[in-house]
């Protein structure tokens, strides 16, 4: 895994605009492949199979080597690659937008068209969740009853995420951390309940992190 967080969007975002009685319906969501991307942007198409144009934008890894656009039918230029210039200011990965447009009568010439595709993109966004994907570290965290309090109280002190408790002969907490984080946290719980306690790595992932 590349170890190195990067910015996505969370859920589906949709924002309309009319620019010379254009209709512009814009949409951004977060995908984990080119598969998925592709798969939003059908979906779209089907949603909107009566628009003049839906272009599109994607990247759709965690490196910015998955990168797509079209067009769809405006002027080379105009549209995909605009739409894919927003989502590389804003350094967004795993994120896929398109604009659908519903022709209203009144052209818009080259710079028009860049204009409004993204701006289309870039407003869509501002209204979007915004995350970091964080390489974290899951670990799984056993320890007595009696020390139950003492484990809550660190993890209350610490940046990490509780996924689960189970409490069976003993108490199970499965905790992720962030990566960088990982040795200091394991060597802060350990000393904190002084050495009553197993904890061991059990898998590495990315999870999101909400951007304030």
């Amino acid at each position: 895994m590349a170890e190195r967080s990067v910015l996505t969007v969370q859920g589906r975002t949709e924002s309309e605009k009319i620019i010379e009685r254009s209709r512009f319906l814009t949409y951004s969501t977060h995908v984990e492949s080119e598969e998925e991307a592709r798969a939003f942007i059908a979906q779209i198409r089907s949603e909107h199979s009566l628009a003049t144009h839906v272009c599109y934008a994607f990247v759709a890894d965690k490196l910015g080597n998955l990168q797509r656009f079209s067009d769809d039918g405006e002027p080379q230029g105009t549209a995909g690659v605009p739409m894919l210039d927003v989502l590389k200011n804003k350094k967004l990965f795993e994120t896929a937008v398109a604009v659908v447009r519903y022709f209203g009568g009144v052209k818009l010439g080259a710079g028009g068209l860049v204009r409004a595709y993204s701006s289309c993109v870039a407003e869509n966004l501002a209204l979007a969740e915004i995350c970091s994907l964080e390489p974290c570290v899951e670990y799984a965290i056993e320890v007595d009853y009696t020390g139950i309090d003492g484990v809550q109280k660190y993890l209350s002190s610490r940046p990490c995420s509780l996924i689960s408790a189970d409490y069976g002969a003993k108490v199970l907490f499965q905790v992720a951390v962030k990566k960088t984080d990982g040795e200091a946290f394991e060597s802060g719980l350990i000393d904190y309940l002084q050495g009553r306690v197993e904890i061991a790595a059990c898998g590495e992932y990315y999870r999101a992190f909400k951007v304030e």
